[in-house]
């Protein structure tokens, strides 16, 4: 390997520690001081079948107290917060990956009128069913 080609491996690596740097301090700084403003989006699967729409949205950790689910004119809206383990609040972080704070997503439905029939919490998902009036 060239010594040019060294020094750009060496540059990428570098840029790539002052993203995930970065990345760690918004995370950090928004759980701390912005508590309304939406900090991570769940994932989310649908399926059509039939006369009902399902959604499943992943939210491992998120109590039912926690949640608003709402539909409108822009398609279905989940919102609410996963909240950091009070028992790690005066820990010191080695690792971070689980998302906390406020979330929300919004989904485009087709476009026929839905309602929320049923909605539960089961294996960590929101799952939401969803019927034509």
């Amino acid at each position: 390997m060239r010594s040019h080609d060294q020094s750009l491996w060496v540059w990428a690596e570098a840029l790539d520690l002052l993203r995930a740097g970065e990345q760690l301090q918004r995370r950090f700084f928004t759980l701390a001081g912005l508590q309304s403003v939406t900090c991570w989006v769940p994932a989310v699967d649908v399926y059509d079948e039939g006369d009902e729409l399902k959604v499943v949205v992943a939210l491992p950790g998120v109590d039912s107290g926690h949640l608003e689910v709402l539909v409108d004119d822009e398609g279905l809206a989940v919102r609410g917060e996963r909240p950091m383990p009070s028992t790690s609040q005066h820990a010191a972080i080695h690792r971070l990956e689980i998302p906390y704070g406020r979330f929300e997503r919004r989904i485009e439905l087709p476009g026929r009128d839905f309602h929320v029939h049923e909605q539960f919490l089961e294996n960590g998902c929101l799952v939401v069913v969803l019927r034509q009036p």
